[in-house]
């Protein structure tokens, strides 16, 4: 499970028990609870559903990518990066705290991974983290959340950031799938404070000029549309707010994907279903499509390609850049 993984973003992924419980509405086409229910036969999806931890030589796998590390560098240019976890949620509650305990001391003992530790249970991150976090034995992880528009943003990222962190260790936002543009700085609305999650800077805004803290900081983005059957669009300029602010403050920005959905300008015109894409989201089909929002100038044509024939080019160009502490 999980070598050489097709994820853009990682060589590995390494998924220590299956089995969640949907928490918002990034997982409403939940992708695992699908294949979940195809192959494992059990439910392990849900409130009262038991969570199921993998075989023993599944377990084994990070100890012997970790032997290997070495080779992988010398061939790759860069530490093998593991991505856990795929089909689970590492600070999920209902997970036996045993399991998780032994997770942590899987991963302090294979301190020549990259560890990327996902999830969308921000708010239990500080309570499951192991002893000894902030004492070099855990430089090698980092902590992403999943936020899928800003009143995610807003709710979650200032707790990922008050996550107590030290050394090489960092954090990251999944901006997928995409359901919402995300401003990443801003004033607050009385215009008394001032933040930006990209630099780590806050603070209070005075007559001579802003009085600024620095604070952690998320050191990488990464942007995905929805994929399959019942995907929902996502706007190009939410991909290309996400990039610009990237690139203005030194921050690793990943397009892993547009999923289903695609602009127009990918191929050429009549080769796949076309509609539109307001700037709030709004999906139109058929003579919504033909008449639009005359009152939104950034409405988008775009169209149902497919993940793979979508790709991940915007304006032309691939952007899969790492943060350093991944090199």
């Amino acid at each position: 499970m999980g070598e050489n993984s097709a994820i853009e973003w990682c060589d590995h992924t390494f998924n220590p028990w299956e089995g969640c419980q949907k928490v918002g509405p990034g997982c409403d086409h939940c992708y695992a609870e699908t294949r979940n229910r195809r192959f494992a036969g059990v439910a392990n999806w849900g409130p009262h559903a038991p969570r199921r931890r993998t075989s023993a030589s599944n377990w084994a796998q990070p100890r012997i990518w970790n032997r290997k590390a070495q080779a992988f560098r010398a061939k790759h240019g860069h530490w093998p990066r593991v991505f856990c976890a795929s089909l689970a949620d590492v600070f999920d509650s209902a997970v036996d705290p045993t399991w998780r305990r032994q997770l942590w001391e899987l991963i302090r003992d294979t301190p020549d991974l990259r560890w990327i530790l996902l999830t969308k249970r921000v708010g239990n991150i500080a309570g499951k983290l192991p002893f000894g976090w902030l004492d070099g034995a855990f430089d090698h992880v980092g902590l992403m959340i999943t936020v899928v528009d800003q009143d995610e943003a807003d709710r979650d990222i200032p707790k990922l950031l008050n996550v107590p962190i030290a050394g090489r260790q960092w954090f990251g936002v999944s901006h997928e799938p995409a359901l919402g543009a995300i401003r990443w700085s801003g004033v607050s609305s009385d215009g008394k404070r001032m933040w930006n999650w990209l630099t780590g800077e806050s603070g209070t805004m005075y007559p001579d000029g802003p009085d600024f803290d620095h604070g952690p900081r998320l050191s990488w983005i990464i942007y995905g549309g929805e994929s399959g059957a019942d995907a929902r669009p996502s706007h190009p300029d939410w991909a290309r707010a996400d990039r610009d602010l990237c690139a203005e403050t030194g921050t690793a920005f990943m397009l892993k994907q547009w999923g289903e959905y695609g602009p127009c300008e990918l191929h050429p015109p009549g080769t796949a279903e076309c509609s539109v894409v307001t700037s709030t989201g709004r999906h139109l089909v058929g003579q919504d499509a033909v008449w639009g929002d005359p009152s939104d100038e950034r409405a988008e044509i775009i169209a149902r390609f497919g993940k793979t024939k979508a790709g991940r080019l915007l304006d032309g160009r691939e952007h899969l850049e790492f943060p350093e502490a991944l090199s």
